[in-house]
């Protein structure tokens, strides 16, 4: 899987269509995936979101956040989202998504302009809320995907319409599933 063919910079432009054309208020959840450690994922049927420990058998709750001198994890980036339609441009085969390190791949509009920080999200019976907080591709991304797909992302264009994915923290703990609505509160 490692030796997937990457996309190239006229692939990714000629998705932009497809991305533009997202629902814009109620989608679907194309995947879950929790990642119980680094550099591993689990494909799941369903999870569970909790305000204190993000989705449940993740790690986000252990791994302390980049700059906070308490070692705390972030409630601002508590929840990574990908769109579905994105992340098959940058990775291809479904199965290669969860390598985008995200936990849940939608089907909606995840644009700045479409859902601004603080705009709630009903996820399941779980309901998030965008964070301000930008979630820009990283050198693992670029590693995995290539570095066409990691300028892409972080193009002005591909940061408007959160190509690389939002952050979100949990405002009512539920259970999704995929398959499940996600839609604008």
């Amino acid at each position: 899987m490692e030796n997937a063919r990457l996309s190239t910079e006229q692939e990714l432009e000629a998705a932009l269509a497809s991305i533009r054309a997202a629902p814009r208020d109620a989608g679907v959840v194309e995947l879950i995936v929790r990642r119980p450690d680094r550099g591993e994922r689990e494909v799941l049927a369903q999870a569970t979101l909790d305000p204190a420990l993000g989705l449940v058998g993740d790690n986000w709750h252990a791994r302390p956040a980049r700059g906070r001198a308490d070692g705390s994890p972030d409630l601002e980036r508590q929840i990574t989202v990908m769109g579905a339609r994105a992340v098959a441009a940058v990775a291809g085969d479904r199965a290669r998504w969860p390598l985008a390190g995200d936990q849940l791949y939608v089907d909606l509009d995840l644009g700045r302009e479409n859902l601004p920080a603080g705009t709630e999200l009903v996820v399941g019976t779980a309901v998030i809320a965008v964070s301000a907080a930008p979630h820009p591709g990283c050198d693992k991304f670029t590693a995995r995907f290539g570095s066409a797909a990691a300028r892409w992302v972080n193009t002005p264009a591909g940061r408007a319409l959160n190509l690389r994915g939002i952050n979100a923290r949990i405002v009512t703990g539920g259970v999704v599933r995929p398959g499940d609505a996600i839609r604008k509160r």
